[in-house]
């Protein structure tokens, strides 16, 4: 007969923790504590310990099918473990107070105005001065504007015996060695039917001078206009911001002229000494009167090339401040702009 205490079974005896009668697993102990399992699922009761009657139903009824009153205990399944999502909290919507806070920068963000378009709308209004005058100057330094004068009625002529063909003719080339990359020969090499050299010495110098002078400031130019191509690629996004310097900078520019023709108008043979002082050395702009710079570009020239440099300059401001008024409905267009952008925004 087999012994089935416990401690009895095979290798028993080398269990040193003396600890047989625990199970490995919780679940184990359930399953102890409840009875053993049947192979149909259903738990036996454990009937050591225990009354008779408690123990198992009387069976002795003929036809009858014996009873239990042993209750069954459920099973305790192991609840597995999860880890947490890594982006769960991603799908926690933060409290109402806070989304409105956010929403609130970022109105506020898309209100304002970046340090950087205001530093470039400044520079559209210093700089467009400096721009409308050199292309104003370059239009004047022009054959066609020394047509113009020498044939307008009331133009004083040459007292030694220059033609207005004559004038044309040699200030053409004089102009013309302004706007060229010729050297100083363009000029010295130039003679009368008689043979004697059209210009001096020192006309010559002062002419190269002269060149070297509007040379640099049509280069100037050259990078203005490459300024303001940039700066409208860089404010076109924004609604009115390229409009809005080119207002700026065409008020800038008539109180330029106006203040420039005041100074004019109170002296102008002080005016036109200190533009020269300010660009050529004291002793090489002054010349004889039959010198041939006095006989084609006379006191008078200049005063014509000023006025009309003036006034194309001060036209070409009016214009930009027309064009650029900001008016009800440019307004109105510029709002409905910004909200659209502003829309986007919210929507990405």
């Amino acid at each position: 007969m087999t012994d089935n205490r416990p401690g009895s079974e095979s290798g028993a005896d080398f269990d040193e923790s003396r600890d047989s009668d625990e199970p490995a697993f919780e679940w184990m102990t359930n399953a102890r504590r409840s009875g053993a399992h049947t192979a149909d699922g259903a738990a036996e009761p454990a009937a050591a310990g225990k009354p008779k009657d408690e123990r198992a139903p009387d069976s002795s009824r003929a036809g009858e099918a014996p009873v239990s009153t042993e209750k069954t205990v459920p099973r305790e399944e192991p609840v597995p473990h999860r880890e947490p999502a890594p982006t769960g909290a991603l799908n926690v919507r933060p409290p109402e107070e806070e989304v409105r806070r956010r929403r609130d920068q970022r109105d506020a963000v898309a209100r304002s105005k970046p340090a950087g378009r205001r530093v470039v709308q400044v520079l559209m209004a210093i700089l467009a001065p400096f721009l409308l005058l050199i292309s104003a100057v370059r239009l004047v330094a022009s054959p066609a504007f020394l047509w113009i004068e020498y044939y307008r009625p009331g133009f004083p002529g040459d007292g030694y015996g220059f033609t207005a063909d004559d004038r044309l003719t040699y200030g053409s080339y004089a102009v013309d060695f302004l706007a060229n990359l010729a050297g100083p020969r363009y000029l010295g090499d130039l003679v009368f039917p008689s043979g004697e050299h059209l210009f001096t010495g020192a006309e010559v110098s002062h002419m190269a001078d002269v060149k070297g002078v509007v040379l640099a400031a049509y280069g100037a130019g050259i990078i203005l206009v490459l300024f303001f191509v940039i700066a409208y690629l860089g404010l076109r996004k924004t609604p009115g911001a390229f409009t809005r310097g080119l207002f700026a900078g065409g008020f800038v520019t008539i109180a330029v002229i106006v203040a420039l023709a005041v100074l004019a108008v109170l002296g102008w043979q002080q005016f036109f000494m200190e533009f020269h002082r300010l660009f050529f050395a004291n002793g090489t702009w002054t010349f004889r009167l039959e010198d041939t710079l006095i006989r084609l570009f006379p006191g008078q020239f200049w005063v014509d090339s000023a006025a009309v440099v003036g006034v194309l300059v001060a036209l070409a401001a009016s214009l930009m401040v027309i064009f650029c008024w900001p008016t009800p409905r440019r307004r109105g267009r510029r709002s409905v702009a910004r909200e659209v952008d502003s829309a986007e925004d919210h929507a990405e």
